[in-house]
């Protein structure tokens, strides 16, 4: 959509409402699919009335309607698609009907807007993507950097290896259940306050894991940690959908998606040198000075990105700078309350995760890769610590292809994304989303493939050169397959990004913690060749996933209530080519989606 406000000279859009009722009392009606008509009533609460031409009145309560556009009511006759469609200047068309009694003034975004996060400059928009994707990094570093010293806590606290082990599975945990609350309370607070007050709850509560006098104090603060670490993680995907245009977003993500590899390849490299050097609780020390760092960044250099809030902030500049209440935003023209509206958000990721053939099987893919990754934890102390006798600091160092692998495929990013605008432009500037899978279905290979190299070569009097080399290819695989399935389910659900990303999370991180607790006894009971090969075996079946959505992924979004359906149209200005406005915002966009879906 489109935002004005220069002070009062903006150019804003007017907006009048029809058939005598008050502003406090309206009701919306619009066209359903099957041809009935639904009738909103707002008395304080939300009446939906449904009517057909062969079925009685019937009252139902509908979370689908959960439409912001800017009207307070429609005439009987009306098409909502009417009401989506937008004039180059910046004004929204529709049959209003001019009572003269009723006028808002929307606050909106206008063309080349300096304001719309989307017109910053590139410089700008890869600084803020930038900042984000080092605070996943360091999020990523400080779930894994304490794997290194759990030997530390297990002596000094005289507890089993499997009670030693709980901080990082309670951390991952927390990475599962924040996200649920946190992706769409950024859709109604903003991203800015979201940041800024997780990431000083996570600076907070490390200091009494690095002066902890017993375990206890360990497992409830890095489950602490874990929750409010997990919003940077989560809102990420949905940042990105702020600032870049979707034809633009492929080497961003790419930038944003090998954080969270990267720092769990260089947590145990540098936390099993500095575990040697100065013990366990430096491991914690490292921690609190990272985070204060991209708190301070993320919090004082990074502005807000999310439109409904830019615009909610410049509707209020407004209101107090001419007097007048008439100056609005879609959100405000949403009358529900408060409540209701956080409960449809909050219950949506779960929607999306059980609901969505899609959003429920990328998640179990990843959630495969992720528990692999915290497997490596614990795998390769067992195969260099326990079976060559290496130290910590030296069995960090075989994380190193991990890493290489992870960079390499991140240095890959600008040509997977000139191919996507190669396909993008065939598809005149709209490809299905199952383009994004195909470095997926290319890249899925590698994993297993590194898994079997790992399995086969960690016999404890073979070199230590055939494991490590095996992590190469499983680093390499990792980003591009992330990327791919951050972006397919960005360009899937883009006007509910963070609430998909949210759902593929929830799971990933819980199977994520579960694997920390099994991992040894699984190793100890197969064997070191064959536990790694299950963990292969399980990687080559899900190599069907991407394939099974790039042909038939299509046909499975038309049928879906969530899947976005809209177009990111921009249309293109005769003189000089430039663009004339942004096709839609991310609210626009979800409204989009609810008109066209059945």
């Amino acid at each position: 959509m489109s935002n004005p406000e220069e002070q009062s000279e903006s150019p804003i859009r007017i907006f009048q409402s029809i058939a005598g009722h008050s502003p406090t009392s309206p009701t919306l009606t619009r066209k359903h699919t099957n041809g009935s008509r639904i009738h909103r009533t707002h008395t304080g609460g939300s009446r939906i009335h449904r009517t057909s031409t062969n079925v009685s009145h019937k009252e139902s309560r509908d979370p689908d309607l959960d439409i912001n556009l800017p009207y307070r009511t429609f005439s009987d006759g009306v098409n909502l698609e009417e009401y989506t469609s937008e004039k180059p200047e910046g004004e929204m068309e529709g049959p209003f009907e001019p009572d003269g009694q009723h006028r808002y003034k929307l606050v909106t975004f206008v063309p080349n807007d300096p304001g719309n996060p989307k017109n910053w400059s590139k410089l700008y928009k890869w600084y803020c993507t930038m900042v984000v994707a080092v605070t996943c990094f360091v999020v990523a570093f400080c779930s894994a950097v304490i794997t290194a010293g759990t030997v530390g806590p297990e002596k000094e606290f005289h507890v089993s290896e499997e009670i030693s082990l709980l901080p990082i599975t309670v951390f991952v945990v927390g990475f599962g259940i924040g996200p649920m609350a946190f992706a769409p309370l950024s859709e109604i607070l903003g991203r800015r306050i979201i940041y800024g007050t997780t990431l000083l709850i996570a600076v907070i509560f490390i200091i009494p894991c690095a002066v902890a006098q017993n375990i206890q104090t360990l497992v409830v603060c890095r489950f602490i940690d874990g929750i409010a670490f997990s919003a940077p993680m989560t809102l990420v995907g949905g940042t990105l959908a702020d600032l870049w245009r979707t034809e633009e977003r492929g080497v961003p993500m790419a930038a944003f998606s090998a954080a969270p590899f990267i720092g769990p390849a260089v947590g145990p490299l540098i936390g099993g040198f500095l575990f040697d050097a100065a013990g366990w609780r430096w491991l914690y020390w490292i921690q609190l000075i990272l985070a204060a760092v991209v708190w301070m960044l993320i919090t004082f250099t990074v502005p807000e990105t999310y439109a409904p809030t830019i615009l909610a902030a410049r509707a209020n500049k407004l209101r107090a700078s001419t007097g007048e209440t008439d100056h609005v935003t879609e959100q405000d023209l949403d009358l529900r309350p408060f409540s209701e509206r956080l409960r449809i958000f909050l219950i949506r990721p779960f929607q999306l995760l059980f609901g969505e053939l899609i959003v429920f099987l990328v998640s179990v893919y990843m959630s495969v890769l992720y528990g692999l990754l915290y497997m490596f934890f614990v795998a390769y102390p067992i195969v260099y610590q326990e079976g060559k006798g290496y130290t910590p600091g030296i069995t960090g160092l075989m994380f190193i292809p991990i890493a290489l692998g992870v960079l390499c495929s991140a240095a890959c990013a600008p040509l997977v994304n000139k191919h996507y605008m190669k396909l993008s432009n065939k598809h005149n500037g709209s490809p299905p989303a199952e383009v994004r899978l195909i470095p997926m279905m290319v890249s899925c290979w590698f994993i297993p493939i590194g898994l079997f190299i790992f399995a086969w070569t960690s016999y404890p009097h073979l070199i230590w050169v055939g494991p490590a080399i095996g992590g190469f290819p499983v680093g390499f695989g990792f980003i591009f397959l992330y990327n791919s399935a951050n972006n397919y389910l960005v360009d899937s659900y883009q006007h509910q990004a963070a609430s998909a990303l949210a759902a593929k999370t929830f799971l990933r991180s819980f199977w994520g913690a579960a694997v920390v607790l099994f991992t040894v006894q699984m190793y100890h009971r197969l064997g070191y060749q064959w536990a790694s090969s299950l963990l292969a075996f399980i990687s080559l079946a899900c190599c069907a996933i991407p394939y099974v959505f790039y042909f038939y992924g299509a046909r499975i979004r038309r049928r879906s209530r969530f899947a976005y359906s809209g177009d990111d149209k921009e249309e293109k200005m005769e003189a000089g080519g430039e663009s004339s406005g942004e096709a839609s915002e991310v609210e626009l966009e979800r409204a989009r989606s609810y008109v066209s879906t059945p």
